[in-house]
């Protein structure tokens, strides 16, 4: 029973382990004089708006309405508009993208790599230089349903995410 615990125990903490193995493509990873400082997954909803440009309608994304959770899943912060990360010390970072990765599924929005620009607050947030965005679910824009009697409507789409914030290096 012993050798049966104690196997399991090992395949519980192996998988684990290989789940907190986290793989960023170099073309989205923050430059190496950055440390991670914090994990967070998101749930919410990508928000896009119906408009008219150049005499087409189109989903503009108007941007994020989430919530940040923890390894341990309690709710640390939110993701809005901006893009901005909110922390649960009242630490704002703003940031602006700086490179795409087209997700592994279709039906994906596109992993992120972005620069923090802009701190509010002294808290954990007030560090931060650069966020990924990488294991995405969902989000995408709508395909349909735009059009003149739409102009002007909101569609929430469902999204997950994780959020990886990184701080340069005190060297």
């Amino acid at each position: 029973m012993k050798l049966l615990i104690s196997a399991f125990l090992y395949l519980l903490i192996l998988s684990f382990a290989h789940a907190q193995e986290i793989t960023i493509p170099d073309s989205i990873n923050p430059p190496a004089d950055h440390t991670l400082i914090l994990i967070t997954h998101a749930k919410g909803y990508q928000i896009y708006q119906c408009r008219l440009q150049d005499g087409q309608y189109h989903w503009q994304l108007t941007g994020p309405d989430a919530t940040l959770f923890n390894e341990q899943g309690t709710l640390v912060g939110s993701h809005f508009i901006g893009p901005k990360w909110k922390y649960r010390d009242n630490s704002i970072v703003a940031g602006h993208l700086i490179q795409k990765f087209t997700a592994p599924h279709h039906s994906a929005v596109p992993w992120l790599l972005v620069k923090g620009i802009n701190h509010q607050g002294t808290g954990l947030f007030n560090t931060v230089s650069f966020i990924n965005r990488i294991n995405t679910q969902g989000g995408v824009k709508p395909s349909t349903g735009c059009n003149s009697n739409h102009l002007g409507s909101e569609r929430a789409i469902a999204y997950q995410a994780d959020y990886l914030f990184y701080s340069k290096n005190n060297d």
